[in-house]
């Protein structure tokens, strides 16, 4: 006989549960008091946000997807009670006044616990099975103080507050593959943690592991990001920077209210050169990775000296003073000791001085910088460089001089350097140019009319160079330098002027050689750097407009510019000083270019 399944028992439909978990958080609450008449209520405007947001987090697990139930008040006293725990506020399982305002608090978005219907705990940390990991900036703020220098500095030295006590190693890199790829975006970003614009959640990284996005992290771009300002002028990029890259690496939050991983803003944690983790944020990592190797796991290391590391800017107290010019070589009248592509980016060496464009074909600034400041280690009477590359097998930089050469790591000299050029298996006398040439992952050295093919993975020259005949068709016997660019091309200079020779044809493209100055370095027929010049140009721009010349809200020199001549149209990707092609330098740096500012983004 069958016997017939027992009635259901009866429970309020879901609507209603969740009007009495509502009415039950009011109470509780105002704890049976009303309000005052004048005055802010005690209790919270809407006490289903506070369900929200302990969901969120992690404190409540989400909603039964069967029966469409809520918690019951006893799950949500517990869980009020262990955020009220992991937040270090006195414990009274209610909303009251202190845990509404430290949910007001702008935080990080990834949960503090990981709840389900059957437990909450700590996510489980995960670490990253290598120890060499690339970075890059893949977007960056739309409308921000900060220029792209000075984030992507503050990335840099972020990281390198957790490369300074492990055995990782961050490099940045400038093609679309990376390790750790950041962005800033807005709202819904398709990754499962929506931003919701000015304070709430600020920003969040992904954890290591095999999915696509291990390492991610993301900043909400709605946000006022700020460096070196008071605690009441906007979000600290430098300090959410930390905090999200603890993450990147597999650390969780912690309570510790001390701890850089608390998910609550705290507030700028001081400057980036003198920044020291916490003890226990120390720990934490060790207990993943290890100790890096000359780092006393009991000894507080000194705090870092501005000479021993790159500088970031100082904002001026006067924003409408411009420092005096410089005075350096003009970039528009000279021929060039070396050219090199670093880290994607463009690098023009003269004297003791360099011009730079970005990744995105931005001359970043019209006055030079100056090589001892921005790679320290090299000798201080050095006056020049003879030619400089970046190799391929461990993105260290290599500059040449003389019979001898010295290997950075981003800014800082390599220890053992300098060394002979022989190790190369180079002949005494120098060399005029080097540069890797990504079709063969070779490395070529050029001096008067001979070069040299090089294995860097292999250290060792190939046999049967040095060589007279050279691959590249239609170019100098002699160079000044050549570098590989992000088009597909190698560039050749010499004097005052360049070859273009695409990798899939090795001979110079039709209508070069063209001028350098002209198409990479923002320079009309007649211009000048002197200050004579700069006056007479002034009354001449609003005519032409071709050359906008500004000055930025803080008062360092920054241009945005397009190009006198344009013979040819460039391809759609080129918005800059690229041959013979339209630019656009609409500088993203907003006037924070100093030598010190880009030490640290090497």
């Amino acid at each position: 006989m069958v016997r017939a399944a027992p009635a259901p028992r009866e429970m309020p439909p879901p609507l209603v549960v969740t009007v009495m978990v509502v009415v039950a958080l009011c109470l509780a609450g105002q704890r049976g008091g009303a309000a005052p008449a004048s005055g802010p209520a005690s209790g919270p405007a809407d006490p289903s946000l506070g369900v929200e947001w302990l969901t969120r987090f992690g404190y409540l697990p989400p909603p039964d997807p069967v029966t469409g139930q809520l918690q019951t008040q006893e799950e949500l006293t517990k869980a009020i009670t262990a955020m009220q725990q992991f937040g270090g506020l006195e414990v009274t399982g209610v909303l009251d006044e202190a845990t509404l305002e430290l949910m007001k608090t702008p935080r990080c978005s990834l949960p503090d616990l990981a709840a389900t219907r059957a437990k909450r705990q700590a996510p489980a940390a995960t670490r990253w099975s290598k120890r060499n990991l690339s970075w890059r900036v893949r977007t960056f703020p739309r409308e921000s103080q900060l220029g792209h220098d000075t984030v992507r500095a503050l990335m840099y030295y972020a990281l390198k507050v957790w490369s300074d006590i492990t055995p990782l190693n961050f490099h940045e890199v400038a093609g679309s593959h990376a390790d750790i790829q950041i962005d800033f975006s807005k709202a819904d970003h398709s990754d499962g943690y929506p931003f919701d614009g000015p304070g709430g959640t600020v920003a969040h990284a992904f954890f290591p592991g095999d999915h696509h996005t291990a390492g991610d992290t993301h900043f909400d771009d709605d946000e006022s990001w700020t460096f070196r300002s008071s605690d009441a002028q906007g979000m600290d990029l430098f300090a959410v920077a930390v905090h999200e890259f603890g993450h990147a690496i597999g650390l969780t939050h912690i309570a510790a209210l001390d701890s850089i991983m608390r998910p609550y803003y705290q507030g700028p944690v001081g400057d980036p050169l003198k920044y020291d983790l916490p003890y226990e944020d120390k720990v934490r990592i060790w207990q993943l990775y290890g100790v890096r190797e000359s780092v006393s796991p009991t000894a507080k290391p000194e705090a870092s000296q501005a000479e021993d590391h790159p500088l970031l800017p100082e904002l001026p107290a006067n924003r409408s003073t411009i420092p005096l010019r410089r005075e350096g070589p003009n970039r528009c009248s000279t021929h060039f000791d070396a050219v090199a592509q670093i880290r994607g980016e463009a690098f023009f060496f003269k004297g003791k001085y360099f011009w730079r464009l970005t990744r995105n074909k931005h001359l970043v600034s019209l006055q030079p910088a100056q090589i001892l400041r921005f790679w320290r280690g090299l000798p201080p009477n050095m006056d020049s460089v003879d030619a400089v590359y970046e190799r391929t097998s461990d993105h260290k930089i290599v500059f040449f001089k003389g019979d001898r050469y010295w290997v950075f790591k981003d800014n800082n000299v390599e220890e053992g350097y300098p060394r002979p050029i022989s190790d190369f298996g180079l002949p005494p006398g120098g060399v005029d140019a080097a540069f890797s040439w990504a079709h063969n992952d070779k490395t070529y050295f050029f001096k008067d009319n001979l070069y040299w093919r090089y294995d860097d993975h292999e250290r060792r020259m190939d046999p049967g160079y040095p060589s007279e005949a050279t691959l590249w068709k239609g170019i100098p016997s002699t160079l000044d330098d050549a570098m590989r660019w992000s088009d597909g091309a190698t560039y050749f200079f010499r004097g005052k002027e360049y070859w273009k020779v695409p990798d899939s044809t090795l001979e110079a493209e039709p209508g070069f050689p063209r001028s350098i100055a002209r198409d990479w370095l923002v320079c009309g027929d007649m211009q000048s750097d002197a200050p004579e010049a700069e006056e007479g140009r002034a009354g001449a721009r609003a005519k032409q407009g071709k050359h906008d010349e500004s000055r930025s809200e803080n008062g360092y020199e920054v241009c945005s510019c397009s190009s006198a001549s344009s013979s040819s149209p460039s391809p759609a990707s080129w918005r800059v000083p690229m041959p013979g092609g339209t630019l656009s330098l609409g500088l993203a740096l907003t006037g924070l270019w100093t030598t010190a500012l880009l030490t640290g983004v090497l």
